[in-house]
């Protein structure tokens, strides 16, 4: 039987992990991709597996009012010592409640204009209950954005430590042993975009994650560099090959007016737009 999920030891490894370079990378790259779409502030955020606030507390700085959903009692810590650092009139725009996704009916009030799920749904082998809070607590016309496993990336990353006959296997996989010890589902923008349709979310956008800090390992770059490296990321997530290559993938949708009616046909799927 797999070991079952440990919020507190997953905040200890995403601590060190958001100080890495791919970290700082994927940071860039979701700030960005989001800035892209989000709606002025104060609009309403809500941020499902928040965590320490690295997503949130950037956007409560911008003005936006900020809920953080975790079941990380440490992760939560984190993020109200974060906010004790900063300024007292960000640290107000931010809500920290702990809990589960999948309950966010019972957990806040209202609807939100922006609704962020990044790094969950991929331990989740049923995303489905926790995409349907989503869908309860999106405002019409709101923002979803989900990040999660590629499937593609399973077999890549396998072949870079020349594990060839894993690597074969994994082509048709969506499942592996993630980083945490845990089972972790992989699955495609396509899919999920289809998964957000049925809950009335249509497909926005979608773009890469990190890829040419997974494929070079472990780097040290100076902050000229660096620069031009986040440059690099950013432009090979919003193309093609490049972002169907990388690790995870960030899908945003827009809610639209009414919940699918039970039982009602799924809609045909529009291609998904790149940006």
């Amino acid at each position: 039987m797999p070991p079952a999920f440990d919020p507190d030891a997953a905040a200890a490894y995403l601590t060190a992990a958001d100080a890495s370079l791919t970290g700082r990378v994927r940071v860039h790259l979701v700030q960005h991709q989001l800035a892209w779409h989000l709606p002025s502030p104060p609009a309403r955020v809500l941020d499902v597996g928040g965590g320490a606030g690295h997503q949130a507390v950037p956007l409560a700085r911008q003005g936006y009012e900020v809920t953080i959903v975790d079941p990380s009692v440490a992760m939560l810590e984190e993020a109200a010592t974060r906010l004790a650092d900063g300024p007292p009139e960000v640290a107000a725009r931010v809500r920290l409640v702990p809990g589960r996704g999948e309950d966010l009916p019972q957990l806040v009030p209202g609807r939100f204009e922006v609704v962020l799920c990044h790094g969950v749904l991929l331990y989740l082998e049923d995303p489905d209950p926790l995409l349907r809070g989503v869908a309860s607590v999106l405002a019409p016309g709101g923002l979803v954005s989900l990040l999660t496993l590629q499937q593609p990336s399973l077999a890549l990353r396998l072949a870079l430590g020349h594990r060839w006959t894993e690597a074969l296997s994994a082509l048709d996989a969506d499942h592996e042993v993630g980083v945490l010890g845990l089972p972790t589902r992989a699955e495609t923008p396509e899919t999920l975009a289809a998964r957000l349709e049925a809950l009335a979310v249509a497909p926005l956008a979608w773009y890469g994650g990190w890829l040419f800090a997974d494929l070079l390992g472990p780097l040290d770059l100076p902050d000229g560099e660096l620069e031009a490296f986040l440059a690099l990321e950013l432009e090979g997530s919003r193309r093609d090959p490049y972002r169907r290559l990388s690790r995870v993938f960030h899908l945003l949708g827009r809610g639209t007016a009414s919940a699918p009616r039970a039982g009602a046909p799924q809609a045909v799927r529009p291609p998904i737009p790149s940006a």
